[in-house]
This record gives structure tokens, C-alpha cells and sequence, in this order.
């Protein structure tokens, strides 16, 4: 049996076919992570139309070999995409990255002093210009309503979406001061 020596004159031929699979797989983990999205946040996603067709495609397909095959076929159309625009979204999707969490977290202490004292509606009329003041008025009475009651947290719930959708409207940085100091509850 002879050894193969190394010869500092030749030269690399690229990664291995062990590193090859490995990239191919995260790009193939990373695809089944698109094709697990709904619609709506689908749409957000940072991809071509290609892409976006064959995620469709497996979304609509049922059979196993279908679905294993079309995410085989996700896998490749991942090799001429930039993966970490895509990342950042799903990241963001599930609140990994750090400016969301703080985000949602102002948020959750806005909504939490707007349902102990209506004052906070003054404040939320400054930083939102446009706000639907006598919504979020409406939102948060049915809020206390539920949570007397007992019953499903669904106006809860719903104020914290129109807080959302008003701070991504282009007033992020107007909300920053917002929290006044509210401390999470449990």
C-alpha cells in the first residue's frame, strides 16, 4: 500500500465532498424552514420568484416522495441565492434577533401601561400621528372586559397587533421612549 505524500506545489482543489454535503443540507434545512411559512410572511421573505414558486409547489404538495423531492429541488435553487438575508428573516420571524425581542418588548410594556391608565393613549397619540385612537380605545375596554371574565385574551391580543402595525408604519424610533419605565408582568 503505498501513501499518498502532500505535495506543497499542488494546488487546493476546494472543499471536500464531506464540507460540499454539509453546505448542501444547511441550504436544504434552511429551504424546509421557507417552505414552513405562511403565506404572509412568505411574501416578506428577501428570495427570487423561482424560489418562491418551488417553496409554493411544496406547500401544495402531500405525497412524501413529492415533497422530499421538491425540497431537494428547493436545496438547489438555494446554491445561487445569498442565504443570510433569508436567515435574518426567519431569525426575525421567530424573535431570535435582539432588536425585534427589544421591540416586541416595548411594545408588550406600551400595551400593559395602556391597559392600566387611558392616560398612556396621549402618548400613543403623539408617536402615531395617524393612530385610530378610538380602535385602540375600543380594543383596550374589550381587553379588560376579557380578562375580567376570564375569557380568551382575543381584544388583548389584537392590541398588541395594531400597536405593531403602527410602529413599523415608520415611527420605530418616535416609540422608543414609550415604555415609561413599566416593568414586564408575569
Amino acid at each position: 500500500m503505498a501513501k499518498h505524500k502532500h505535495n506543497p506545489d499542488e494546488e487546493y482543489d476546494g472543499p471536500s465532498k464531506s464540507q460540499l454535503k454539509r453546505d448542501s443540507t444547511a441550504l436544504q434545512d434552511l429551504g424546509r424552514e421557507l417552505a414552513e411559512l405562511g403565506k404572509e410572511r412568505l411574501a416578506r421573505v428577501p428570495i427570487d420568484e423561482d424560489l418562491r414558486d418551488a417553496v409554493k409547489d411544496y406547500q401544495r404538495f402531500t405525497a412524501h416522495e413529492a415533497r422530499r423531492r421538491q425540497l431537494q429541488y428547493i436545496g438547489r435553487l438555494m446554491r445561487n441565492v445569498d442565504p443570510e438575508p433569508i436567515r435574518a428573516a426567519l431569525d426575525a420571524f421567530k424573535g431570535v434577533s435582539a432588536v425585534e425581542t427589544a421591540r416586541m418588548h416595548r411594545l408588550e410594556n406600551l400595551r400593559a401601561r395602556l391597559i392600566e391608565d387611558e392616560k398612556a393613549l396621549h402618548d400613543i397619540a403623539e408617536a402615531y400621528p395617524g393612530a385610530d385612537l378610538q380602535q385602540i380605545r375600543v380594543l383596550r375596554r374589550n381587553a379588560i372586559k376579557e380578562k375580567e371574565a376570564g375569557k380568551p385574551p382575543r381584544a388583548f391580543r389584537e392590541l398588541f397587533r395594531v400597536l405593531r402595525e403602527l410602529e413599523t408604519g415608520g415611527a420605530d424610533d418616535e416609540a422608543e421612549g414609550l415604555d415609561g419605565g413599566i416593568e414586564e408582568e408575569a
